[in-house]
């Protein structure tokens, strides 16, 4: 429906500037009063079955009934409705609902507002700035419990049934357990699609990790479709090796070879860590697994007499470090090293600092699901040089990877 070029110059007839159009009284707010409240006495109409002073036999006894003022949050500021009544009490609008006293746009605002990370109090201050409307905790608590839906929803969708790769890591944030403050892990699963792209496939909270925890993790992807994963790369997570082998048999468990790194320098003094490191990145640099494992027997050699613990502990897990070393240079770099999940999770905790703890495991897994809807909108390209990946991967798992 078309707005004529003479009903909009006399809607403009006295505009001065954009105050005018969106200011607390301006053109905006006046226009959606009258049409708020027009729309309702079109529904009203609709109900009863005659127009305002129509004359003549009605088809209903009940009768239009005055009028009660409504005032609404809106992003001009508050606005003051008037909403028809009948004398029997039926009628209900509905474009502004009984009980809503938010319109259009308004609950959108907290919403982003939340997803940003941003506290209740912080909201209802940015709310008071912005719009000069006070709201109330329970009006914050309210919208955003609406997140709830989408969060059970998201949790319990179908996944693929194959994905190449997936990620497993794990952030801390305090939550409120029983009177008590407590620091839990929030942990993300990361998977790259066929396709590419990446997806989080889920998000779970628990205060300790273990194999029983990962087997249920495993156990509830398998549930949702996912019949196979070729690689998990993981982040030293205690019990997840055998967690994985229970639930997915032929899943390879990639060590994350950042995470090695950081912890085999972790008690190295300052003036040996470079050179340490640098000897490391002629092991997991290394062209070859049988390469990798001289440059491991050298480093031996020359550092064990200082730190003992470090070649121990890569040896230790060998079997864990070397699944990338199968492919080409290029790829290797997204198999062996979860950072694709650590800018993830690095980007929740920036977002999440100003939360000092949160009241319940529930609040903190409707801000993060938030957090993450709008983090995976930014993901609009495939991992690079994936083409090549996909064809390595038929190579060397055949049948399980699907041309």
């Amino acid at each position: 429906m078309a707005i004529t070029k003479e009903v909009l110059d006399e809607l403009l007839r006295e505009y001065k500037g954009p105050d005018d159009f969106y200011g607390p009284d301006g053109l905006m707010k006046q226009l959606s009063k009258a049409l708020i409240e027009r729309m309702m006495q079109a529904e009203l109409t609709e109900q009863l079955g005659y127009e305002k002073s129509e004359p003549g036999e009605k088809q209903t006894e009940n009768r239009r009934n005055g009028k009660t003022l409504k005032t609404l949050r809106t992003d001009q500021g508050p606005m003051e409705i008037e909403v028809p009544r009948d004398r029997d009490g039926e009628f209900e609008p509905k474009i502004i609902p009984k009980h809503q006293r938010e319109w259009r746009g308004f609950d959108q605002k907290i919403m982003s507002m939340y997803a940003l990370g941003l506290s209740t109090k912080a909201i209802q201050e940015n709310i008071k700035d912005i719009y000069n409307v006070e709201i109330s905790p329970e009006l914050v608590s309210r919208v955003t419990d609406e997140v709830k839906g989408l969060v059970e929803e998201w949790r319990c969708r179908p996944l693929e049934a194959l994905y190449p790769v997936i990620f497993l890591d794990a952030l801390r944030v305090n939550i409120r357990d029983e009177g008590h403050v407590s620091k839990k892990a929030v942990y993300i699963a990361l998977a790259i699609r066929m396709d590419g792209q990446k997806e989080v496939l889920g998000m779970w909270i628990e205060q300790n990790e273990g194999s029983k925890f990962w087997m249920g993790i495993l156990n509830e992807l398998k549930n949702r479709g996912v019949q196979d994963i070729l690689i998990a790369a993981v982040d030293g997570l205690t019990g997840f090796p055998d967690a994985i082998n229970a639930v997915f048999p032929k899943t390879e468990v990639q060590l994350c070879i950042v995470h090695m790194i950081r912890n085999s320098v972790k008690y190295v003094p300052y003036k040996d860590r470079k050179a340490v490191t640098s000897d490391l990145k002629e092991v997991y640099l290394a062209p070859s697994e049988g390469a990798a494992r001289a440059a491991l027997e050298k480093f031996s050699g020359k550092w064990d007499v200082k730190y003992p613990a470090i070649s121990k502990s890569w040896q230790g897990r060998w079997n864990e470090v070397i699944p990338y070393m199968k492919f080409s240079p290029e790829i290797r770099k997204a198999i062996y090293t979860t950072n694709s999940v650590e800018s993830v999770n690095y980007t929740l905790q920036r977002n999440l600092k100003t939360r000092q703890s949160f009241p319940n495991d529930e609040s903190a897994m409707k801000l993060i699901f938030m957090i993450l809807q709008r983090i995976s909108k930014r993901w609009t390209m495939p991992i690079r040089n994936w083409g090549g990946a996909m064809h390595q991967f038929s190579v060397i798992y055949g049948d399980r990877v699907p041309l």
